[in-house]
């Protein structure tokens, strides 16, 4: 069965988090700036958000309005973003926490 297309809209707290993580200019060393993450990145989390929310899992197990998704990126090495089902039955991306190392386990 299919799941319904939900919006997605990203909150001011989710760009704050963002940004405290990427810079708004790319690094000398390369490291992605936060326009580069919105640009590469946040496309296919919206989507996964938008077409699969409910098959993300709860953020707190019993509570199906938040959920999580952990993923790997192109910029980034991994990311952790959490979204909220609200009341018109949008999507609400609140949150991020990125792994920006460049250490990789043998």
């Amino acid at each position: 069965m299919n799941q319904p297309r939900r919006s997605v809209r990203v909150t001011d707290r989710f760009f704050e988090a963002l940004d405290s993580q990427l810079g708004p200019d790319r690094s000398p060393e390369g490291a992605p700036s936060a326009t580069d993450f919105l640009v590469l990145e946040l496309p296919p989390v919206v989507e996964r958000f938008a077409t699969d929310f409910d098959g993300l899992p709860e953020v707190i197990t019993g509570f199906a309005a938040a959920r999580v998704l952990i993923a790997s990126g192109i910029l980034v090495r991994g990311m952790v973003v959490y979204g909220i089902l609200v009341g018109d039955q949008t999507i609400e991306l609140v949150d991020i926490d990125l792994d920006t190392s460049t250490d990789h386990p043998d």
